[in-house]
């Protein structure tokens, strides 16, 4: 089965600036969430492109059209037969793995600050918003964006990030993974048509599975088609409310959408209130998911104690609970100190007690000063070279990320509950008490490795 998204050629969309977020707020919603999946998470990253003319020769229309979108073919998540399909006909390379893991804990690093409030990042949306722009950009600005995302070319980079969205895409009964992008031009400013180049049009549909949209951002009816745009692949999730500035003629969106189930399900009954204790020495109340494995692994390290719940699409969540006495942010400190906390520590292998508070909140984490801070400085000036996208003069203005988390036991059935049993286990090791009731750090892995979210929750009561 395909999902085919058809977009009406009448509709518009806005630009993107930092007066312009202001106004964007981003809603979970409930209904379909609390009746099949137990963890929900959205992402939506907007970077505006401001494309300023300077004169020069003139210019023909050369886009005027949408491009539709046929995403992957969607399959059952106990399909072995399929996943192994798709995994031999999109090799993935070990390098590219491990080039978005260095990106996140990079990234990550400067992103997950100590503002003393929940915080939640997307680093696969920012890796892949990233990844489009590259592939229009030229000279210094191409360079730069390359050494960040730690690909040589982009050839090879678009090409293994079309690889990877084929695998990481799910869509069915017990979750979904979704990453969508759009670009949104306008043919005109002030009176003077602005060309699009085709094959950067096209490159982008094949490769980042992006529609294109001719716009007009002098027009109100923009901000409410790129709202609905967001609304439509996020599943309703997020509701946004935009504003745009009349010079904006470029804007690029990416949204993920994530859903799926614990294998191993939080029984409802044993969900009891609790004291979470805050980073300032305050207390809140909070409804703490409850359960124990006899036999499970677990990883402890200096100042930290991970563990893992599985999750029905191969994906996993990753709770890091720090040592008492130690900040959440103590270990985000370095890109070499969060890859320690995700992929470091001793494992063992034994009983794990779970207690999770169930916590719901959106997060708007800072993006524009973090890039510039990593060395992409060309592309936030009127020097870039985006000849890739357009002949005429182009340079980014913001990116922004907003995203929304929320896990709690419902939609759960025994019916459609799954115990995975594993034979030669080691020996029980210890015990883990994953008892989160203060301040820990979270991750949502792929099946890959990689993390799509990682973020830390201050305040489960907050949201």
């Amino acid at each position: 089965m395909k999902e085919n998204k058809t977009f009406n050629t009448t509709t518009y969309a806005p630009g993107d600036t930092n007066e312009e977020m202001k106004s964007i707020k981003l809603n979970m919603k409930h209904g379909i969430l609390c009746k099949l999946s137990i963890l929900a998470v959205c992402s939506a990253l907007i970077l505006g492109v401001s494309l300023l003319i300077f004169g020069g020769e003139d210019t023909k229309l050369c886009f005027g059209a949408i491009v539709d979108v046929t995403y992957p073919k969607a399959y059952a998540f106990d399909d072995g037969d399929s996943r192994r399909e798709i995994r031999e006909h999109n090799p993935v390379d070990k390098g590219f793995i491990e080039a978005i893991n260095d990106f996140s804990y990079k990234t990550g690093s400067l992103i997950l600050s100590n503002t003393g409030k929940n915080i939640n990042y997307s680093p696969i949306s920012l890796y892949y918003d990233l990844s489009l722009v590259t592939s229009g950009a030229k000279g210094e600005t191409e360079a730069q964006l390359l050494n960040l995302l730690g690909v040589s070319d982009s050839d090879t980079l678009s090409m293994q990030c079309g690889n990877l969205y084929r695998l990481l895409y799910r869509d069915n009964k017990m979750g979904k993974l979704k990453i969508a992008n759009s670009i949104w031009m306008d043919n005109d400013m002030n009176g003077e048509p602005i060309e699009f180049k085709e094959d950067f049009v096209k490159h982008v549909v094949d490769n980042f599975y992006t529609s294109s949209h001719s716009v007009d951002f002098s027009k109100k009816e923009t901000a409410k088609a790129m709202s609905e745009w967001i609304a439509k692949n996020t599943n309703g999730t997020l509701s946004p409310s935009i504003e745009f500035v009349p010079d904006q003629i470029i804007s690029i969106l990416n949204t993920v959408y994530f859903y799926d189930q614990w294998i191993d399900r939080f029984d409802i009954s044993k969900t009891e209130e609790d004291v979470f204790r805050l980073s300032n020495g305050t207390q809140v109340r909070n409804d703490f998911m409850n359960q124990t494995f006899g036999s499970a692994g677990f990883a402890k390290g200096e100042g930290f104690t991970r563990a893992g719940l599985g999750l029905k699409n191969s994906n996993q969540m990753v709770f890091i609970l720090p040592d008492e006495g130690v900040s959440p942010y103590e270990l985000l400190s370095s890109p070499e100190q969060i890859r320690e906390i995700f992929e470091g520590g001793t494992g063992f292998n034994g009983e794990v007690v779970w207690k999770i508070p169930k916590f719901s909140f959106t997060s708007k984490p800072a993006i524009t000063d973090v890039l510039k801070k990593l060395g992409v400085n060309s592309a936030f000036t009127p020097n870039a070279d985006f000849t890739g996208i357009t002949n005429h003069i182009a340079y980014i203005t913001d990116v922004h990320q907003e995203t929304h988390i929320a896990i709690d036991e419902n939609g759960v059935e025994a019916s459609s509950f799954t115990h995975v049993y594993y034979a030669g286990a080691a020996l029980p090791q210890g015990r883990a008490d994953m008892i989160l009731n203060r301040p820990f750090i979270y991750g949502i892995k792929a099946q890959t490795g990689n993390l799509l979210f990682v973020g830390v929750c201050e305040n489960p009561a907050e949201r």
